[in-house]
């Protein structure tokens, strides 16, 4: 009599244990329980997914942000000496787009530019008889503040003689990117 109670018991013991192995294995921790994406950011595995224009651990940072302020620009183009002068860049409609004040210390008109992540972009457009295009690297000391640095590759292209002042966009021709300095 020993020996069934002794397998019913050991049986019972398995079943037990087996729900409760299933139960542990199953169960499934919501890394995402205590996390508060911002500005309609998603979390996903306990990391906040970030809509376009944002970035930060929760989303709490606009991407273009890092780009707003005076900056000092020096620069050589291919056709122009070298030029020191200021400039700016300000927000504009869309969280990620800006305009650029003062721009090649010839423009009166805004140019228009976008940023993601690190980068500024500035998609082809006509203004005041020149072509522009271009896009630029922000390099931060530790926090993008008062000491940031881009980098910004583009070339204007005059309209009426289709000759081109390149500012870094196109490689070894003599002309290195502007430097921006907050």
């Amino acid at each position: 009599m020993k020996t069934p109670l002794k397998r019913i018991l050991i049986s019972a013991l398995a079943a037990v244990l087996t729900v409760f192995s299933f139960a542990y294995v199953s169960c499934n921790r919501d890394k995402c329980k205590t996390i508060v994406c911002a500005n309609s950011g998603v979390c996903n595995g306990g990391t906040c997914i970030c809509p376009s224009g944002y970035e930060g651990s929760n989303c709490e940072t606009a991407s273009r942000d890092k780009f707003i302020g005076a900056w000092g620009v020096n620069e050589k183009g291919t056709i122009t000496n070298a030029a020191q002068y200021p400039t700016s860049i300000q927000r504009s409609d869309l969280i990620t787009n800006v305009v650029i004040k003062n721009f090649n210390n010839y423009f009166l008109s805004d140019i228009r530019a976008y940023v993601v992540a690190d980068t500024i972009y500035i998609p082809n457009q006509q203004l005041e008889g020149k072509v522009i295009f271009g896009q630029g690297f922000i390099y931060p000391n530790s926090t993008y503040g008062q000491y940031a640095f881009i980098s910004m590759a583009y070339e204007v292209v005059d309209t009426a003689t289709d000759v081109p002042d390149d500012y870094g966009y196109y490689g070894p021709d003599g002309s290195d990117p502007s430097s921006w300095n907050k």
